[in-house]
């Protein structure tokens, strides 16, 4: 009975976890910092990788990347669709299952540093995957878009003028928030157990 009370909880929370992350991902794709949208997502994904593990983060990580094949690619799907495709299901979704990975290695030993670090994680894969796939599938469209923004260096103007703004804003959000993580996680983590 315990099992199955248990097994309800977590399809409730993660059906919660799920609608949280499309609604902060359709209100951040009006908020723009440069070209981008900034991903207000983390927050969630790190919360759900840290109470139900892997799949759980893998799966919220998917879900934020649909919802951003849907409002947040046109200027990619315009040069190349398959590669905008492939970039945006693997960022998000290996992000969410990153920070699940970084997480459970750290929380025995240290809950605050496990969960900041799994924010860091999930932010973190999510940037590089998206410069590896413009790398990738847009170089020469990236290149385009540097000369035209005054950078004699491509690589520099992915990193610094595509991205910049935005990562430290998502990274500044993730931590200012992750103590208020840390207090959900540990929060709901004891009412589990006292569920069972």
């Amino acid at each position: 009975m315990a099992n199955s009370r248990e097994k309800t909880r977590m399809l409730a929370m993660m059906g919660l976890l799920t609608a949280i992350v499309v609604v902060l991902q359709s209100v951040a794709s009006v908020i723009k910092l440069g070209m981008f949208s900034i991903a207000l997502v983390f927050i969630p994904i790190v919360v759900g990788a840290a109470l139900y593990g892997w799949k759980a983060g893998t799966w919220l990580g998917f879900v934020f990347s649909v919802v951003v094949m849907f409002t947040d690619t046109a200027l990619f799907m315009a040069v190349n669709p398959a590669g905008t495709v492939i970039t945006v299901m693997l960022k998000g979704t290996l992000a969410g299952f990153c920070a699940a990975i970084v997480y459970k290695a750290l929380e025995k030993k240290n809950l605050w540093l496990g969960t900041v670090l799994a924010a860091i994680a999930c932010q973190a894969v999510n940037k590089v995957i998206f410069l590896l796939g413009c790398g990738i599938f847009f170089y020469p469209t990236v290149q385009e878009w540097a000369q035209n923004a005054g950078f004699n260096n491509t690589i520099l103007y992915l990193i610094f003028g595509m991205t910049g703004l935005n990562s430290l804003v998502e990274l500044a959000v993730n931590l200012s928030l992750s103590t208020a993580i840390v207090g959900i996680i540990d929060t709901a983590k004891r009412s589990h157990s006292k569920a069972i």
